[in-house]
Formats: structure tokens, sequence, C-alpha cells
């Protein structure tokens, strides 16, 4: 086989897939907040008696409540369609069609900075984006292929390499994005580099579908027997449920407010800061790797997941005194010692979440 096939081969891979649109997603997210920062500067509220900065502030936080809305409600029922699809035999699909969301969005964000159209163009790539399953159908078919090549006692460890992969990708594109949105040239805007390389990422990926069952880590031949699946248990399926939906609102409602907190005083941050900020935030994706791997001998799963909770909720408090750069960074070292959901790669426990959660919906 030639180079070609080889890189061709590699390319049908799922993890070559998690990390390109990781890539492109990272360069497009720091790319969006500086052009909403950017178009926000002008924004006025003579009702509310805002000073300009509180005003570039709240039309930044305005438009992350709508566009943050768009993109995780509207997603819901195509996503379950989506996986409805795969469950009959199109395992391809929940990746597909998302990713062909994704680069339409691209587009829009690069064809407002060029043409200099209104920013609530964007209103209208979130809905594009929405309708084509979004993250919400994307990630689990990615996890679906992922789980098709292994066998049950090694879908764990895949589940961890997915989820490793996916932050390590973040960490570098969120390193070199704020770089890369600084280039400038007098045909050339701010953001366009930027915003062209995520956009020819994301359409690399459409044109390298990945198949059923092609991975870099070959399946073992031997599947372990299945368990007798336990009965029905709805209380803890509810309160499980429940417990996510909490975590996931707070974390989400944290995370969202940082973007337009950072680029206003105190912080003030430019491109490059922003894309390092980001950097530190994926870092939490292999600090809990490593954290898991430290602890899963010496504690349960619970302990474990409690001990992720505490992390998140010290380092966002800690965070709402952040008046320097320096003191950033110290709140995402506290909320970076284990991520909750990531407990699923513990290997030595039969009875780790993800199985219970499968067995008491059974």
């Amino acid at each position: 086989m030639g180079r070609s096939g080889i890189c061709f081969t590699v390319l049908r891979q799922i993890e070559p897939v998690v990390v390109l649109e990781q890539l492109g997603s990272t360069l497009f997210e720091t790319a969006l907040l500086m052009v909403v920062k950017d178009r926000s500067v002008n924004a006025t509220y003579p009702d509310a008696h805002l000073s300009r900065e509180d005003s570039q502030q709240k039309a930044i936080t305005d438009f992350y409540m709508a566009y943050n809305l768009i993109i995780r409600l509207l997603p819901i029922l195509p996503a379950l369609l989506l996986a409805r699809l795969g469950d009959r035999g199109w395992r391809r699909a929940p990746i597909v069609v998302p990713m062909s969301g994704y680069l339409l969005s691209r587009l829009a964000l690069l064809l407002v900075v060029v043409f200099r159209l209104p920013l609530e163009v964007m209103f209208g790539a979130a809905v594009v984006f929405g309708l084509s399953g979004g993250f919400c159908a994307y990630w689990p078919g990615v996890m679906t292929l992922a789980s098709l090549g292994s066998t049950a006692t090694d879908r764990s460890k895949v589940g961890a390499l997915m989820e490793l992969l996916y932050g390590a990708a973040g960490l570098v594109g969120s390193l070199v994005s704020g770089h890369l949105f600084l280039l400038y040239s007098f045909s050339l805007k701010h953001g366009i580099v930027l915003l062209t390389v995520s956009a020819l990422l994301h359409l690399l990926l459409p044109n390298t579908e990945p198949e059923d069952n092609c991975h870099l880590i070959p399946p073992a031949y031997s599947e372990a027997p299945a368990e007798a699946p336990l009965g029905k248990d709805m209380v803890n399926v509810v309160l499980l449920f429940a417990a996510a939906m909490l975590y996931n609102s707070a974390v989400g409602g944290a995370i969202d407010i940082l973007g337009s907190f950072v680029v206003k005083e105190p912080l003030n941050w430019s491109a490059t800061q922003v894309g390092y900020g980001n950097a530190a935030g994926f870092m939490i994706f292999l600090t809990s790797f490593v954290g898991v791997m430290v602890f899963r001998r010496c504690v349960s799963d619970v302990t474990l997941i409690l001990i992720g909770m505490l992390s998140f909720a010290s380092g966002i408090y800690f965070m709402s005194f952040v008046t320097a750069t320096y003191m950033f960074y110290i709140g995402n070292m506290l909320k970076k010692v284990i991520k909750s959901h990531s407990i699923v790669c513990r290997k030595n426990n039969k009875k780790a979440i993800v199985q219970y959660v499968e067995k008491v919906i059974v």
C-alpha cells in the first residue's frame, strides 16, 4: 500500500475524525468570541443607564444566551431521529449529518467577517447547526462507532481514549487559535485565516466518512460474556438523570459567562490570551484522566464523582473573585482534579456507572 493509501486509511478511522473536528471547533470558538466582542463595542442600552464597558458585556452575554439556547435545545429532536437511523444500521448518519452542520456554521461566520454581515446571521447558522443534530448527535455517534470495534471489557478504555483525544485536540487548537486570529494583511481581516482553516478542517471531515468497524485500536477477538441485566430501578434512573442535568446546567451556566468576563476589564484578554484560556480549560480532560487512573484503586466510583464535583465547585467559586490573569489560571487548576463524568474509564470495577445505567434501563 502506497503512502496515499495509508493516509486515506488513517483518515477513515474514527480517532482522526475526533481530532480534526475538535481542532476545527476550537478555532471557531475563539473566532466567534472575538467577532462578537468586536461587534458589541458600540452597543448601547439607554434605558439601563449602563457604561460603555457594561453595555458591551451585556451585548456579548445576550448574544451567547440566545445562541447557546438554540444550539443546545434545537438539536434534541434531530439527534433522536439520527440515533434511530443509527440503530437501524446507518451508523455513520449521526456523525456525517452533524459534520455538515458544523461546516455550514463555520462558513457562515466566515461570511460574516468577510462581508461585514450582521451578527444576527449567526442565529440562523445556529438553527442550521441544530437541525443537523449538533454535538448531541455527533458525540454519541462517535462513541457508538468506537464501541462497535471493541469488546465489552475494553469499551471503558476506548471511551477514555476518545475523551483524551478530544481534550488533547482542544488543547492544541486553543493554543494556536489566538495566533491565527491575529494574522492580518491589507487584503485579509482579522479572523479570516483562522476561520478558513477551521472551515477546511470541517470540509475534510465530510469527505472522510469513518467506516463502521475501522479503528486504530484493533478489537479483541474474544468477547467477554455479557452479564444478566438487572431489573428496572426507575428511582435510580431518575436520580441519575436529574443529577446529570443539574451538574451539566451548573457547568454550562458557569462556563458560558466566562467568555464575556475575560474580554472585559479587569482581564481584557486579547485573542491570544483567549486561546490560552480555552487551552487551560481543555486541560481538564488530561488531568481528569490522570486523576482517575491514580485514584481508581483507592476510592469508589461515588467518591470519585464527589471529588470531581467538589473540585469544579471550588474552582468556579474562586473564579468569582478573579481580578488578574494569574488568578484565573489558579481557579482553573482548582476545578481540574477530576472531571466527574470521566469516571467511566475505570476498567477494574465491573459496576462502573455507564454499565450500571445500561443495566437499570434494560
